[in-house]
């Protein structure tokens, strides 16, 4: 009598590549059917090691406020923050009008910066979402105008604010960064992926008007949108140095033509132009966090459809 063979055994079945080990171990799948991935030590090391790089100039700009011109040139220079922080900001106060400065600097950033995100979302909205004759050519011609050199118009914009008067006061650098192509573009893709047909058109069934559509509907689905926008707007007027200081004078200055005149003299004092840089850099922090909530969400939505 012959004994029966065993059964067959199943074969060994071998996980996919992306669950095996050892294999992409700087991420890490949580379980469950909507897994989600988590940073392993390395992607944690390539973070912090990221997130020291961009912070240490900010720290550097601190420590360089709080030290003497002396201490800066030591080598090797000191890394820990000094006691001179106060007397540098007064000596900052004394050779610069920084206050006047630092006023004319928000008027004019946050009026660009006010301006510019209302017309590029009312063009956006009107490039993204509007059917009208010459759309197309419009949106080409918007967009080419980024290719311009900017260097290129200064000539004939000076000689137009000086025709109109407004050289030496602030509407002379408000009005000609009032609207952006960069921003019209932005706002198209964004309304683009966020705003969907079908929801202007129950809207219009309505009897909503195209006004009340963009106040009631394209505003606050363009919101983390704007918000990205205003902030980069914002940073690259409060930045801005070479417009300004072709049609402002040192009665009227901005933050950065304020900056040029700190630390004059035989040998520059790095010590108090670091100083009115700290000075001049905290409003773009507090602009940053107030709608920093806003950037991550409009980039997480831009960055994720659906």
């Amino acid at each position: 009598m012959t004994a029966l063979a065993p059964p067959p055994t199943a074969p060994e079945r071998r996980p996919p590549p992306q669950d095996r080990p050892g294999r992409h171990s700087w991420l890490r799948r949580g379980g469950g059917a909507g897994r989600t991935m988590t940073g392993g030590r390395l992607a944690y090391l390539i973070l912090g090691f990221a997130l020291l790089i961009s912070a240490f100039p900010f720290y550097w700009t601190i420590v360089a406020a709080s030290r003497s011109n002396a201490d800066l040139a030591q080598v090797p220079p000191s890394l820990l923050p000094g006691p001179n922080l106060i007397k540098n900001f007064e000596a900052v106060l004394e050779e610069a009008d920084i206050g006047k400065a630092l006023l004319n600097s928000l008027i004019v950033s946050g009026s660009i910066t006010v301006g510019t995100v209302l017309s590029c979302t009312l063009a956006g909205f009107a490039f993204a979402k509007l059917k009208f004759r010459g759309r197309g050519a419009l949106l080409t011609l918007t967009i080419g105008t980024m290719m311009i050199p900017p260097q290129l118009g200064v000539i004939p914009l000076f000689m137009l604010i000086a025709e109109l008067q407004w050289v030496n006061q602030l509407q002379a650098v408000i009005l000609p960064g009032l609207v952006s192509a960069f921003g019209v573009f932005f706002m198209r893709q964004y309304l683009i992926q966020s705003l969907p047909d079908e929801l202007i058109e129950a809207a219009r069934m309505d009897g909503a008007s195209t006004a009340r559509i963009f106040w009631s509907i394209v505003i606050p689905i363009a919101r983390p949108g704007m918000a990205v926008l205003g902030m980069l707007t914002f940073m690259t007027a409060w930045n801005d140095f070479f417009w300004p200081v072709i049609a402002l004078s040192s009665q009227e200055p901005t933050v950065q033509v304020a900056l040029r005149q700190l630390g004059g003299g035989y040998v520059n004092d790095q010590s108090v132009i670091m100083a009115g840089t700290l000075l001049g850099t905290l409003p773009v922090l507090l602009v940053f966090g107030l709608l920093g909530r806003q950037i991550v969400g409009g980039i997480m939505q831009g960055a994720v459809k659906g």
